[in-house]
Formats: C-alpha cells, sequence, structure tokens
C-alpha cells in the first residue's frame, strides 16, 4: 500500500480531518505491522484558534506544526500521555489533525500487550490509547507520514462503510468547545465518545 503524498495534507485542516476518517494508519517496527483504521479526528488551527498549540505563535514545542505537511507533531499531555496529530497546510501555516481514536485491524496482539487490554474497543479508543497502542513517544514528532514506516494508505476495505461521519464540537479542551471540528465515524464501538 502507498502512503498518502504531501499533497493530501497541505490542504485545509478542517477538510484533512473529515477526508482522514476511514483511511488507515500504519506503523511498520521490529517486523511487526501496526494498523488501524482512523475513526476519530479534531481539526487544530493557528493564529485564529483558541484551542490550538499554535495560537500564541511558534514556540520550541509547536513549530513542527508551522512545518511541512504531512509531517507528525506528537506532545506530552495531561503528565501522562502522548498525542499523534499529523501538520496540514502550507508550510509556515500552523494546522494539525488529532488521530483520537482507531479501530484495530493488524497487530492487535501486540496493542493488547501494550495497552494491557484484550476488548479491540479498548484498544485505541481515545488518543492517548492510540500511541500507547502504537508505541509512539514524542521521539517520533516531526516523521515524515508519506512514506514507510510510519504513513496513512488509503482504506484497506470498502469506503462504503465509512460514509456515516458526524461532525461535532471538539471535546477534552477548555477554550473554543463549539467548532464543529470533530469528526468520527457515527456507530463504531471504537470511538472515544459518541
Amino acid at each position: 500500500m502507498k502512503p498518502l503524498r504531501e499533497a493530501f495534507y497541505r490542504r485545509n485542516t478542517a477538510v484533512v480531518a473529515f477526508e482522514l476518517i476511514g483511511k488507515t494508519l500504519l506503523f511498520e517496527r521490529d517486523g511487526i505491522v501496526l494498523s488501524g483504521r482512523i475513526v476519530e479526528t479534531e481539526a487544530y488551527f493557528g493564529a485564529d484558534d483558541p484551542a490550538s498549540h499554535a495560537y500564541r505563535g511558534v514556540t520550541p514545542r509547536n513549530e513542527v506544526m508551522f512545518g511541512r505537511a504531512g509531517r507528525s507533531y506528537v506532545y506530552f499531555t495531561y503528565g501522562n500521555h502522548h498525542c499523534l496529530n499529523i501538520v496540514t497546510e502550507e508550510e509556515g501555516v500552523a494546522g494539525a489533525v488529532l488521530i483520537r481514536s482507531l479501530e484495530p485491524l493488524r497487530g492487535i496482539s501486540e496493542m493488547q500487550k501494550r495497552r494491557k487490554r484484550m476488548h479491540i474497543h479498548e484498544l485505541a479508543s481515545g488518543p492517548g490509547k492510540v500511541t500507547e497502542a502504537l508505541g509512539i513517544t514524542r521521539e517520533h514528532s516531526g516523521w515524515n507520514l508519506t512514506e514507510k514506516p510510519f504513513y496513512v494508505t488509503e482504506p484497506e476495505g470498502a469506503r462504503e462503510e465509512w460514509l456515516h461521519i458526524r461532525a461535532t464540537s471538539r471535546i477534552g479542551i477548555s477554550r473554543a468547545k463549539t467548532v464543529p471540528f470533530r469528526f468520527y465515524v457515527q456507530g463504531n464501538s471504537c470511538v472515544s465518545k459518541r
């Protein structure tokens, strides 16, 4: 499977967040392929988005958000988990899509070991769970997700089953909560909150 190209990400962040739903995220490491269908995302912009890390401009923590599209932006939050984002927009314009939830596809037994959970819907049903299941940490921030070993591809199955996408307000933030920048597959048990 071919990784999505940089041009896919070099667009409006909300459009990318919507169109990532149903795509497959893969991480190949130590001879194991870990993958999941993206079932929930959130869009974050720059200077006009008070909920964004880029709201106050470039810092050492967020500088990757202002860089080339298709790169990973991983940060540590609440003192206990990492969050994976994919950089969007033109270079110099901040934007990123938070990967909130995956439906595991491959490498499930490895994810179960990492998460110490057995049920599929508990493995990657939240941003911290996604990174724990895949073994993503801050060391993976800035990686080029348009090439292997860490990348996104078109869906492995038929796209029709993913047409029931809902747009709602973002969750888990204190500012700009009402904008409809969260997208998820309605009825999917791997979504963090329905």
